[in-house]
């Protein structure tokens, strides 16, 4: 991948408790997705965009092991030469179901995986969900980065955890829903400018499951500036980052390299 890396956020609705009909929006928007020009590096989608929060069916509309999820990704990724951080789907696993993100590269190999560690206790998540208990880290074509899910962004000391561990990229895939507008781009934003890294944001839209998701999926660099911003429909969000952004800023203001970690650690 060249130091300048091509977006494409799948900012789509979700139907509650419907896998089939998700996963036909999910194909028609990421083959939308390919064919424009120039085509994308790397496709991002939303959380549990498979079964949205159907959580009282939950188990029965997770995706054993993920298996589903991943051989088609898999396969996608292999015909179109594509990356995709396939935002994070409903995963049955034993007797749980995790939240569950899956990133592949161009071949098709699995490049990592992560499980929303932060549940969501006013949406119920911690009644029906198992939380992770590792951080989101991959490599990206040699590029280090980073994924949390939707409220996780509410924990910063996990977004600098990711950081110092050399995190260039978060990726965040969420339902945020209304009214918390003003907190999801106060949150993103706080999580660039700290620590000196890109923020890449993909939300849903729409009615799902009784809540209503407002969009602005968002790309955000490591000055805070928002680059790309969507609105409240389905749709593309394009944009395109220059890598080395991340490294210039953390070279002209040295926030690591200051850090006292002793006093607050």
């Amino acid at each position: 991948m060249s130091a300048n890396i091509r977006l494409a956020l799948i900012q789509m609705n979700i139907e509650a408790g419907n896998p089939e009909e998700n996963f036909a929006r999910m194909e028609r928007w990421m083959k939308e997705a390919v064919s424009r020009m120039p085509k994308p590096d790397v496709l991002v989608l939303p959380e549990m965009w498979n079964t949205g929060y159907a959580l009282d069916r939950i188990g029965e509309l997770a995706d054993p092991s993920g298996e589903r999820t991943k051989a088609f990704f898999s396969a996608f990724c292999r015909e179109h030469q594509v990356n995709v951080l396939a935002g994070s789907v409903a995963e049955k696993r034993g007797d749980g179901v995790t939240n569950t993100i899956h990133v592949f590269g161009r071949d098709g190999a699995e490049l990592g995986e992560y499980s929303k560690i932060h549940l969501f206790q006013l949406m119920d998540e911690h009644l029906h969900l198992q939380a992770g208990d590792q951080p989101g880290r991959f490599e990206l074509e040699g590029i280090p980065a980073a994924a949390m899910i939707c409220y996780d962004i509410r924990f910063p000391e996990l977004a600098r955890k990711l950081a110092l561990g050399g995190a260039k990229i978060l990726f965040v895939p969420a339902e945020w829903p209304h009214p918390r507008l003003h907190h999801w781009r106060t949150l993103l934003q706080a999580r660039a400018i700290e620590n000196q890294m890109f923020v890449v944001s993909c939300n849903t839209v729409g009615m799902s499951g009784g809540s209503s998701f407002f969009g602005h999926s968002m790309v955000i660099d490591p000055w805070g500036e928002v680059l790309a911003e969507a609105g409240e429909e389905e749709t593309i969000l394009e944009a395109e980052i220059a890598l080395g952004l991340a490294d210039e800023v953390r070279g002209r203001i040295p926030v690591f390299a200051d850090r006292r970690p002793h006093l607050y650690e």
